[in-house]
């Protein structure tokens, strides 16, 4: 059953806000800079895709990602006009890493951080009131999980059951884990370029976002759109090598779900992270599965533009999505000059984003490792 979603905010390197991210997105303006938060002399790769929200260059303090979650829940109550007291309404949260950063900070410089800032509901009660929060560590596809688990909920009809849940996705560089991809690669990662031949790996960002999903439109004071469905699954092919099985039945299953063909879909917000397996391994899956209408919908990969931003990847993506259904805009995918044969009967959309399409359904993607696969179709409203 398809549930509407009334409210949306988001922040990423791009910008702070949906506005101001999909109209960044749309001009191919990239969040790519000098990495800010930590010392670069202890890496090889040298940039990031970074929220500029610290006091001053290379000072980063701890809770950045309860901040971040905050910004965007609270961009998106406003949205659904709903307040700022969340009592009583659930909040699900994607997440790969937590406040992993909080902790090298405190373990390294001894800053000022507690056991308690570790769980994001300390935050949101102080902020919002909010007593009903959970949080799930689904790696890269966290936050369409933590969507999976928020339709559930509202399908369980009954007097004790909530007509409104709040879903959200966040993740913020940490020094272990920009470590860790950058030694992954032959020649440390310059810039992500998703689906290009030339790419040379993946760099983090920073992200956030959320939705307002709920039962009914009743008294909402807009629909974003309608999630039609969500469908996950957990392949355990490999630890970090993605299969391209287990994406495709999660492609499938998508798409039985929502009561959609793949003739269907007009849009396709990849996953997109431009490392060396992952790529191949999701453009095998697309094709296989769209088959002869692999040239159909416009696919387009916004991590070009924002860096991997793990768990809110998901939510991120849906977001600008339903932007771009809505408006017949898509946004570019920056950097794509040669994509790999995989994707080569793909509708990119690069250099300029494409305008005046009549686009109805959309398809988002996003995967993690240890085959961790989510998949979900909206439909815009317009």
């Amino acid at each position: 059953m398809s549930r509407p979603i009334i409210g949306m905010g988001a922040v990423a390197a791009t910008g702070s806000g949906v506005d101001e991210l999909f109209e960044s997105l749309c001009a191919g303006r990239s969040g790519r800079a000098e990495l800010r938060g930590f010392d670069r002399t202890r890496f090889r790769a040298q940039h990031a895709y970074e929220v500029d929200n610290r006091p001053a260059e290379g000072e980063d303090v701890p809770r950045r990602a309860t901040n971040l979650l905050v910004e965007a829940i609270g961009q998106a109550a406003a949205d659904a006009g709903i307040g700022e007291d969340l009592s009583g309404i659930p909040i699900l949260i994607g997440t790969g890493l937590r406040e992993l950063r909080s902790m090298e900070l405190w373990w390294r410089e001894g800053s000022e951080f507690t056991d308690a800032g570790l769980h994001f509901g300390t935050g949101l009660r102080e902020r919002f009131n909010a007593d009903v929060t959970h949080t799930f560590s689904n790696a890269c596809s966290a936050s369409l999980y933590a969507l999976a688990l928020a339709s559930d909920l509202l399908g369980q009809e009954g007097d004790d059951t909530p007509d409104t849940v709040i879903v959200a996705g966040v993740d913020v560089l940490t020094e272990s884990m920009y470590g860790l991809l950058e030694r992954v690669h032959p020649v440390p990662p310059d810039r992500v370029r998703p689906f290009d031949r030339n790419r040379t790996g993946v760099l983090m960002g920073d992200g956030a976002a959320a939705i307002v999903l709920r039962r009914s439109d009743a008294g909402a004071p807009r629909v974003h759109g309608l999630l039609r469905a969500v469908a996950v699954n957990c392949d355990a092919y490999h630890v970090t090598a993605p299969s391209p099985e287990g994406i495709a039945q999660a492609m499938r299953n998508a798409y039985s779900l929502a009561g959609v063909k793949q003739s269907d879909v007009d849009l396709v917000m990849l996953h997109g992270t431009g490392t060396l397996l992952n790529d191949e391994a999701e453009a095998t899956a697309l094709a296989d599965v769209l088959g002869s209408g692999a040239d159909g919908p416009l696919t387009t990969a916004v991590k070009s533009m924002t860096g991997h931003t793990s768990g809110a990847s998901g939510l991120i993506n849906l977001i600008v999505g339903l932007r771009a259904l809505n408006e017949g805009r898509v946004p570019p995918t920056v950097g794509l000059d040669e994509p790999v044969d995989e994707a080569a009967s793909f509708r990119f959309v690069t250099g300029e984003a494409a305008a005046g399409e009549q686009l109805r359904v959309a398809q988002i993607n996003a995967f993690g490792f240890g085959g961790i696969n989510a998949v979900a179709i909206v439909e815009g409203t317009r």
